[in-house]
């Protein structure tokens, strides 16, 4: 593997062109708005190479973690008592569909984990990493059972729609 990370510009505008994904949503994202959104400074998207070819992009943004419930009662115990923490959130992650079930998508969510811890060494307070996950009806392609092996806790189960989910950074 010749693995690089490189911040999206529009220099790879053809490059991300010929990005697969079923997700079609995720690709509208990437060729669309991911370099307005990146120009605005809404968020900013990363774009992972293996061997010159692209094989996925992670889009990251600031955010925070609403605490209720149990979550709530589990921070008041550690006597941190704030309705919500600062947190980094992954907005968008996608694989290209000819690189499925290779790693790829750990590396980005570990670039994720590595941009939050360094949040915090140099800049600001950063607890979390959370993130919206997509449901698919196919359990190959559901990003909740992903995410929940890579120790992502769900935070309000949904049947419709997407499933918050959250990563201590402490762990």
């Amino acid at each position: 593997m010749n693995l690089i990370i490189k911040e999206l510009s529009i220099d790879y505008k053809n490059t991300i062109s010929n990005f697969q994904t079923y997700e079609t949503e995720l690709k509208r994202f990437l060729i669309e708005d991911a370099i307005n959104d990146q120009n605005q400074n809404i968020s900013k998207t990363f774009l992972l190479f293996n061997n010159n070819y692209l094989v996925g992009y992670i889009t990251l943004l600031c955010d925070s973690l609403r605490l209720e419930g149990d979550l709530k009662d589990s921070f008041k115990d550690k006597n941190i008592v704030y309705k919500s923490l600062p947190a980094l959130k992954i907005g968008r992650l996608a694989v290209d569909d000819r690189y499925q079930r290779q790693g790829f998508g750990q590396i980005l969510v570990k670039l994720a984990f590595i941009s939050a811890k360094k949040i915090y060494s140099n800049y600001c307070g950063c607890r979390f990493l959370i993130l919206d996950a997509k449901h698919n009806k196919e359990p190959n392609k559901d990003s909740i059972h992903f995410y929940k092996k890579l120790n992502f806790r769900i935070l309000k189960d949904r049947i419709k729609g997407t499933t918050p989910m959250y990563l201590d950074t402490l762990i």
